[in-house]
């Protein structure tokens, strides 16, 4: 294993409404340990075919596939002057399993961070971590002629693990994490014309046949916290959504997005889809089309002091968190073993079985809305160990158990064509009609929340079209630029982002919100639905 169980965790007791209460955040803060623990707290994991121009024209054997890793959930771009860094002491890792035995240990890809301390001329020091205006004409480059006022600068290394063979990507190139997006005056240029886009786009990185990104950027994952943290207080009664306001996914009919002008620190790779196959083959013609995807963050066991009396991390790396399907460690795991959860390897899954079978959530939606789930929260649900812990064609073991392999990871179907993003249903496979969405791997304006609560809460709230009213991200910078492939490869290129939100290029998620100028949408604002 490319990381260590953790031998003991912490653990906190609460009531099953309280784990309503904190049920639906995709994994933001969703275990007691992992929520002091922000650089490791990974917030949304994805795994989708690529979606860009490039890649929906090329033939199926030659399509690329692009995973990612999110952490730091909910920053407020303002909040400086340190702003929000990977962990220098971090391991992140991106899993894959390419021969359905649920061990994700087939292909990892890993991410090692390095801060560095650059005062301005080499002599100037400076309060500030990033430092722009007339100081220095603002930041217009990662490395050279218009970093200097990069003050606090993270490089990161990426890692190829295959079995016992371990190749480092990119090992010629010097790979500079995009710093936080402070404002128009620091980043990107002089006389606070902003041009941060510019900047953010010399941090998607190419080698041969894979590309790079890690930096800021928008928050994607979109839910009406205020309202589901109240013990699901939502803002209307089942049934919830009307026909119509359930199939237009460019509008938010009732809820209140929390996560809106709010930003996530992101590790995006993508790769041809043959690089990580079992049998190198393309998605038409590959033995195995349905790879297993997760991503963990893991710290080292052991604290040791310096001669200089500075700690110092030794020992193996211990896993702090893990994520694969979203929502599980907050919609199916009981609190007391949240961290305990974190801590374990996917392909153990077994031991938390009776989760999925009966789930308490099932029982809470129930009580809170007055509405019958179906099945009975007293029956158990198969049906969500099936669709979380196997492969199509894998069946769950008899007498209740769960059978070997028994392994909680994000299924993606390589072999199934991509959406373009215009066409994009935010309701996924599931419910939605749109085959290239989560449950088959997920994409990041997947509407997560309405499927889970729809899927654990059955035949009823379906009919009830379930959900918390908020259907897409609203106002998220560079909605509706469409100038063209380019992103990251010609200079001035913008990133595209349709206008419900959704980026059309790598790295698939759009320009964070910027310190200065950031808006969060809150009911009762123009703009906004009413709070009701």
């Amino acid at each position: 294993m490319s990381s260590r169980k953790m031998t003991s965790a912490a653990a906190v007791g609460v009531g099953y409404l309280a784990l309503a209460c904190s049920a639906f955040a995709a994994s933001h803060r969703e275990a007691p340990l992992i929520a002091m623990d922000p650089s490791a707290d990974i917030t949304d994991t994805y795994a989708f075919v690529s979606y860009d121009a490039d890649n929906l024209g090329r033939p199926a054997q030659d399509r690329r596939v692009t995973l990612i890793l999110n952490v730091i959930p909910g920053q407020d771009p303002a909040d400086g002057p340190n702003y929000f860094n990977f962990g220098d002491d971090v391991l992140y890792e991106l899993h894959v399993d390419n021969n359905a035995d649920g061990k994700a240990e087939d292909v990892v890809y890993q991410f090692r961070f390095k801060t560095e301390n650059r005062p301005i001329g080499g002599t100037l020091n400076t309060p500030l971590a990033y430092v722009g205006g007339t100081i220095t004409n603002g930041i217009t480059a990662l490395d050279g002629p218009g970093s200097e006022g990069l003050i606090r600068r993270q490089t990161y290394s990426v890692t190829e693990v295959k079995g016992n063979k371990k190749t480092v990507l990119f090992k010629n190139q010097l790979l500079v994490a995009v710093p936080s997006n402070v404002g128009p005056s620091t980043m990107g240029g002089p006389n606070n014309i902003p041009d941060y886009e510019n900047l953010a786009s010399q941090g998607a990185y190419e080698d041969g046949d894979v590309r790079v990104f890690a930096g800021q950027r928008a928050e994607t994952f979109y839910i009406d916290l205020g309202a589901v943290f109240d013990t699901v207080n939502l803002r209307r009664n089942l049934p919830l959504l009307t026909a119509g306001e359930d199939g237009n996914d460019g509008a938010d009919p009732f809820g209140n997005n929390r996560f809106s002008g709010t930003d996530v620190n992101t590790i995006a790779i993508e790769l041809p889809i043959k690089r990580i196959t079992k049998d190198g083959a393309g998605p038409d013609t590959t033995a195995q089309p349905i790879i297993g995807v997760y991503a963990s963050t893991s710290r080292q066991a052991v604290h040791v002091v310096n001669d200089r009396g500075s700690p110092v991390n030794a020992g193996r790396f211990v896993q702090v968190a893990r994520l694969a399907n979203p929502l599980v460690n907050e919609l199916i795991i009981d609190t007391p073993f949240k961290d305990r959860w974190n801590a374990s390897e996917p392909e153990d899954e077994a031991n938390f079985l009776k989760f999925y079978r009966t789930p308490t959530i099932a029982l809470a939606l129930q009580i809170l809305t007055g509405v019958p789930v179906v099945p009975s929260p007293a029956a158990p649900r198969d049906d969500l160990a099936q669709l979380f812990l196997k492969y199509p064609g894998q069946l769950l073991g008899p007498n209740g158990k769960c059978g070997t392999p028994c392994s909680e990871l994000l299924r993606l179907d390589v072999s199934e064509p991509p959406v373009a993003a215009e066409n994009q249903s935010r309701l996924g496979a599931a419910l939605g009609g749109d085959a290239a969405g989560f449950p088959n791997g997920r994409r990041p304006n997947d509407d997560v929340t309405d499927i889970a609560i729809r899927v654990v809460g059955g035949t009823n709230f379906i009919a009830a079209r379930a959900g918390d009213g908020v259907n897409f991200v609203k106002g998220a910078p560079g909605a509706g630029t469409n100038d063209g492939p380019g992103y990251g490869l010609t200079v001035g290129n913008r990133l595209d982002v349709t206008a419900n939100g959704i980026a059309k290029e790598f790295p698939f998620l759009p320009t964070p919100y910027d310190g200065r100028n950031r808006r969060h949408i809150d009911c009762g604002e123009t703009g906004a639905n009413p709070c009701n």
